[in-house]
């Protein structure tokens, strides 16, 4: 039966392992951007739609583009793994007291208007 400080070191060879493969992975990926940003330059050279000095930067841009990390800006603040909050309003629901006392003074006012008109229509 291996003992502790085997399996420790299986662990540890594992991780290195899968961060060396990791790394030949990124590698090939980069290098096949490398390629396709290159022959894409290429082709808007050839058609007269950029110089070699534009399509040397636009490669060196795509490379850097390419290996920055990547960061999501979350435009409301809140954390991506939370759901967004939705506030449902219904016509149903009763009216605040202070809603309320808004809507009988506009009322008042509304009916001395009224009743004002009313009486400049008669003089």
């Amino acid at each position: 039966m291996p003992g502790f400080g085997d399996i420790v070191k299986k662990a540890f060879y594992l991780g290195v392992g899968l961060a060396a493969s990791a790394g030949e992975q990124a590698g090939e990926t980069l290098g096949g951007l490398r390629s396709q940003a290159q022959k894409l330059a290429d082709e808007m050279v050839a058609k007269g739609e950029m110089t070699t000095d534009e399509a040397r930067r636009f490669v060196d841009d795509m490379m850097k583009q390419a290996q920055q990390p990547i960061v999501e800006e979350n435009p409301n603040g809140s954390n991506p793994g939370e759901p967004r909050r939705i506030e449902i309003l219904t016509e149903d629901e009763e009216p605040k007291a202070a809603e309320t006392k808004d809507v009988d003074t506009m009322r008042q006012q509304v009916q001395a208007l009224q009743d004002e008109l009313r009486r400049l229509r008669r003089d």
